[in-house]
């Protein structure tokens, strides 16, 4: 769900490439990283350091992220708003973005998405994961010391702690007591301020990923040859082939369990659908949304809440896109798909993670990061997960435009979804 807010044209030298759109840049960094690959191979092999820079500044950012948005995101939530309303979409906003990687997860295993490039041996963390019971793999969500987690980079045990830390503080900003309230909002105000600088600095990030992205696939290429190509495509199948599912089956089911007719919703529905395919911005479709919701008998009330709150946590698409991605790159890393522990793991972590890391530029990406982290699969520079991921961020912006639509629309179901059962939709709009 990046943000497309249009910045101001830059002058100087490089004018030209910082006002060139970003998705381009790394599309045609992908093509132009491909070729030179194709055509000069181990001679090109120099460029391996400005691809191994991208990688190391995504890992840098990725803790930071973690910690300040996902203590941000539970904090902003008021305990005085978590009543009928704020429970009932939260749960459903969690449980419907688990059932995306569960379909994500299944089509990466009907399709099988593999590069074909030389295989690694599997992780010896990828191996520890495989062997250890669900029940460890859930118990050990909980640290035992929150600095060696941070340290290790133990990711699923962070966002846990983050989660709960975040409700803490959430709870303490509304204490009557003064000197506790303004120790909550200093605290607040420092994860707030983290977060939006972590945002700023994945912006400038980006601005860096086409190069990067240019050098991780001319290396994989010139190793690889042209074989890893075709993979590309399987993947964006998979990808949309799921969205279309998630949108039959859950959406539409959602909406028939509580006698509500789908032609109905679609009605309206596809007018956000549509915006945030072309603009690839939830919080940017927001207003489309709301007249939707209006357009649907949905009170002011309970969409001013609960359709924000969407946009902040309700990742559906990106969700079911971890799934199938992951799945990729542990076929082409090992060989072999994940365990049944293993595809646990990352639908926790990827429907925890999806609290706070929505609306941060290049979401997509850092989210995916934090799956392969906690399934023992990190990505490191010069290693044939970077340069799986390397592909995936190369075609982004494509899977970007299905799995944000899917997000949008996510939120228009369950807050519809919601009122129903609430007893508070007008009916007379439905008829």
């Amino acid at each position: 769900m990046a943000e497309n807010k249009k910045a101001p044209l830059k002058k100087g030298l490089l004018s030209w490439y910082f006002n060139f759109n970003l998705l381009y840049r790394i599309l045609i960094g992908l093509v132009l990283g491909a070729l030179l690959g194709i055509i000069f191979q181990d001679k090109i092999l120099w460029i391996a350091p400005f691809g191994a820079l991208f990688v190391r500044l995504l890992k840098m950012i990725m803790m930071p992220i973690i910690l300040a948005t996902l203590v941000v995101g539970a904090s902003s939530i008021s305990p005085a708003t978590l009543g009928k309303v704020g429970i009932r979409i939260i749960l459903l906003y969690l449980a419907t973005s688990a059932f995306a990687v569960v379909i994500g997860l299944l089509m990466g295993t009907i399709f099988q998405p593999s590069a074909e490039m030389a295989k690694l041996a599997a992780d010896a963390a990828a191996k520890a994961a495989a062997s250890q019971p669900v029940a460890q793999i859930l118990l050990n969500i909980v640290p035992t010391s929150v600095a060696q987690a941070v340290v290790n980079e133990t990711v699923l045990q962070v966002i846990f702690f983050a989660i709960v830390f975040g409700i803490g503080l959430s709870y303490i900003r509304i204490s009557g007591n003064d000197r506790v309230k303004k120790a909550a909002d200093v605290v607040y105000n420092v994860f707030d301020g983290t977060a939006e600088i972590m945002m700023r600095m994945v912006t400038a990030i980006m601005q860096y990923a086409p190069i990067g992205v240019l050098a991780l696939v001319a290396e994989v290429f010139a190793k690889q040859g042209s074989k890893v190509a075709g993979s590309l495509a399987v993947v964006t199948i998979a990808c949309f082939l799921g969205y279309a599912i998630h949108v039959v089956l859950v959406y539409g089911g959602l909406l028939k369990i509580n006698k509500l007719s789908i032609k109905r919703f679609f009605k309206d529905a596809k007018d956000p659908f549509v915006t945030a395919f072309v603009t690839r911005s939830s919080n940017g479709t927001l207003p489309v949304t709301i007249e939707a919701a209006e357009n649907l008998g949905i009170p002011k009330e309970i969409y001013a809440f609960s359709l924000p709150l969407g946009a902040t946590i309700n990742m559906d698409g990106t969700a079911l896109y971890q799934g199938v991605c992951a799945i990729f790159i542990s076929l082409t890393v090992t060989g072999v798909n994940f365990t049944l522990g293993q595809m646990g793991l990352i639908i926790i972590t990827a429907t925890l993670a999806s609290i706070g890391t929505a609306g941060v530029p290049g979401a997509g990406a850092i989210m995916l990061l934090m799956v392969l982290e906690a399934v023992g699969l990190p990505v490191t520079a010069g290693s044939t997960t970077a340069g799986a991921y390397a592909m995936i961020l190369g075609i982004d912006a494509i899977l970007d435009m299905g799995r944000t639509a899917l997000n949008v629309t996510g939120d228009l179901t369950c807050t519809t979804v919601v009122t129903k059962g609430l007893k508070q939709l007008d009916m007379k709009q439905w008829a």
